[in-house]
């Protein structure tokens, strides 16, 4: 009896475990899938922001896109003022699909990086850029 107990015990903790990671796998693969991918929309897109950000990145212009960015994701955390002009390259090399380019520079501003291992998941992880 306390075996039967101690089994369905252990059924319901790994069946609820399988269904926790899933769950986590399922909702990083849906929020990252357009980051560092020009051609994904992500879920904030809109063609006036859009625009706003294209502007930003082409001006140069740290304010607009700080503005339009309003603190979200690790992106803005790590580019500044000083850096922003490298990171509006980064974006037009991801435009002309030069990936391999595009995550050097993204490695040396520190964007693309997991758990400061220097290593990345093969994304460009252009940060939650909201195209």
């Amino acid at each position: 009896m306390i075996k039967l107990i101690n089994m369905k015990k252990t059924a319901l903790v790994l069946g609820a475990l399988v269904l926790g990671l899933g769950s986590i796998g399922l909702l990083a693969g849906t929020t990252s899938a357009y980051q560092g991918d020009p051609n994904i929309k992500g879920p904030n897109y809109s063609i006036e922001r859009h625009e706003a950000m294209t502007n930003a990145f082409n001006n140069k212009d740290y304010t607009a896109w700080k503005n339009l960015m309003q603190g979200k994701g690790r992106v803005t955390q790590v580019i500044n003022e000083d850096n922003f002009g490298k990171f509006a390259e980064v974006h037009q090399l991801a435009l002309q699909g030069k990936t391999d380019e595009a995550q050097k520079l993204r490695q040396e501003l520190g964007l693309g990086l997991r758990n400061g291992t220097g290593k990345t998941s093969g994304r460009m992880g252009m940060g939650n850029c909201n195209r």
